[in-house]
């Protein structure tokens, strides 16, 4: 009995920390948000558990505003290749399947929609350079023979799939199914499952039928990595670590040893060049945030009147307007972060720098640095040799003038532990 006990709380804790090992008849993930690297490698990596389990489906439920176009063309590649059914469903209600969405939804064995959502708008809008009208029009070109060849595979409506590339048309689950673009519209998962039982259809292998009643229905989630990859690749969260990124390095630098800020800024840094790789960065807005900041530090070190800093808010700000270069506004900057950022930012360098200045020009007042300066009186005459009385201690002296007992002195430099002192003037 024990034993049993033991082995079920085992297969429970392993369960636990991974989900994905549970065995499904049919396997439903929720992808939402922009379509990008970390979408696309959630949707493969799900197909290949899919296939690698056997099951006899896999459902994807999506809402998305559409998003990169590599990203885009990897999930579709993949779910063309897919050796078992793979069924996309937009939902819940509200939710839509625009720009690159389009594709993806028409590339699946079955497509559907729930009610409230619509689909379209899969015109293509140039990310992270500026695109001259012949460019845009071989971009066009392209997209809308890649949509038509999608659509014409899987039996869709080609037709208005090229004029959701060509005039940015979009429409409701009730016109995509009349116009065949979809081929289901469901309220649910569960129902949507149940119409499409015995359902046959074309994969990688071959035709296969769909079998639903009776299966076990997994919903997986994405995993904690997914999670933090999709979180970092905002750009208001990539800003946000380049920031602390060089908070944590310049604080380190002036603060050698201290090591935590140092690593953390590291981290942070390195977080935000991932972001970065999937956002459209431009890189001269980049520059004027890092010439932002060495107006900043050169406004202590420079008796400036305020110009620097100013010059330093005006850079920091133009160059984080400019830093992600996208028409899409799921690709800008907030002003509520970049407004915040800027002024915490002089306010850290202004405050940081200073104090670090201040700290390096100040006097020392402990151990034998602190002799220098200080006044005493001569205990003996005092010429090569003699002895002096400092801070109320007794100490062998020098000088290259001739003082006499009593006389007021005053230490030059400290050599070991003997003082080079002056006659004080009167």
């Amino acid at each position: 009995m024990k034993d049993k006990a033991f082995l079920l709380f085992v297969v429970s804790l392993i369960l636990l920390i991974f989900p994905n090992l549970s065995i499904a008849d049919i396997i439903v993930i929720k992808t939402d948000g922009v379509v990008n690297p970390v979408m696309a490698e959630f949707i493969s990596k799900s197909i290949d558990d899919a296939v690698r389990e056997k099951t006899d489906a896999l459902v994807i439920e999506l809402d998305t505003p559409g998003g990169l176009d590599t990203s885009m063309r990897d999930i579709v590649k993949k779910i063309i290749g897919s050796e078992v059914p793979v069924i996309v469903y937009v939902s819940p209600s509200g939710a839509r399947a625009a720009s690159a969405g389009v594709f993806i939804t028409l590339s699946a064995n079955i497509a559907a929609m729930a009610k409230g959502t619509n689909i379209g708008a899969a015109h293509p809008v140039g990310i992270g350079e500026k695109m001259d009208k012949t460019m845009l029009e071989k971009a066009e070109n392209d997209a809308a023979a890649y949509i038509k060849s999608i659509a014409e595979k899987r039996g869709k409506n080609a037709k208005w799939a090229e004029e959701a590339v060509r005039k940015s048309v979009s429409i409701t689950e009730e016109e995509a199914l009349k116009s065949g673009v979809i081929d289901l519209v469901e309220p649910s998962v569960d129902s949507l499952l149940k119409s499409i039982h015995n359902k046959e259809v074309e994969t990688a292998l071959g035709k296969h039928k769909i079998k639903t009643e009776g299966v076990k229905v997994t919903t997986r989630e994405m995993g904690l990595r997914h999670r933090i990859l999709r979180i970092i690749s905002d750009p208001n969260v990539a800003y946000i670590l380049m920031i602390l990124g060089f908070y944590g390095i310049f604080f380190e630098l002036t603060n050698p040893g201290a090591i935590f800020p140092g690593v953390l800024g590291a981290l942070f840094l390195i977080l935000a060049f991932y972001s970065f790789q999937v956002l459209p960065v431009n890189y001269a807005g980049l520059l004027l945030i890092l010439l932002a900041i060495i107006l900043f530090i050169l406004e202590v070190k420079i008796t400036s009147y305020g110009a620097l800093t100013i010059g330093g808010i005006i850079s920091m700000l133009i160059g984080s307007l400019m830093l992600f270069d996208s028409p899409l506004p799921f690709f800008k900057l907030s002003l509520s972060v970049i407004l915040p950022a800027v002024l915490i930012t002089a306010l850290f360098f202004t405050l940081t720098v200073g104090l670090a200045i201040k700290a390096y020009r100040r006097k020392p007042v402990t151990g034998i640095e602190e002799l220098k300066g200080m006044e005493g009186t001569a205990r003996t005459d005092v010429f090569k040799d003699g002895t002096v009385f400092i801070h109320g201690e007794i100490w062998s002296a020098s000088s290259d003038e001739q003082i006499k007992a009593g006389d007021k002195i005053v230490v030059e430099s400290v050599e070991g532990l003997k003082l080079k002192v002056k006659k004080k003037e009167a």
